[in-house]
């Protein structure tokens, strides 16, 4: 059973599922140990966009950053361990907690449930930034279930 989380101290997070063009984020409490998503940032040959995320960090006031650490099936090593790695040391000008959870499967979950509400018609088209955007969602709800 998941532990009661600390309310005198509540935590905000922002969530990141890196990816080489597009990084999905997504803010979560713990409070209700829930996540929304918040779009994508741009990640492009001369970089991320960190004037958005520093505008997202303004605006949320997160007490911590949780970046999807990307691993095989088996858990081995994934080539993108190395560019999430790499953006995870960008984040530390920020001068905030940042941890990884594994995130195992979150884009294909993501794009089931977007899938899924559009079959219900609750959603229109879905577009690649919306499921990047729904998968920074997943990690970060595993980050707060594992909390």
């Amino acid at each position: 059973m998941r532990a009661t989380p600390d309310l005198s101290h509540p935590r905000t997070i922002l969530s990141f599922d890196f990816g080489l063009r597009r990084i999905g984020v997504a803010v979560g409490q713990d409070v209700t140990g829930s996540a929304s998503p918040l779009g994508v940032i741009a990640n492009r040959a001369d970089g991320v966009d960190h004037v958005s995320i520093a505008a997202l960090i303004e605006e949320w006031r997160p007490t911590g950053l949780v970046v999807g650490m990307p691993a095989h099936a088996d858990g081995s090593a994934s080539d993108m361990q190395a560019p999430v790695s790499a953006f995870i040391e960008e984040l530390r000008r920020y001068e905030l907690p940042i941890e990884t959870v594994d995130e195992r499967y979150t884009s294909v979950e993501a794009e089931r449930v977007l899938k899924e509400a559009r079959a219900a018609g609750t959603r229109g088209r879905i577009s690649k930034d919306m499921i990047d955007a729904a998968a920074a969602v997943f990690i970060a709800e595993r980050y707060l279930g594992g909390a």
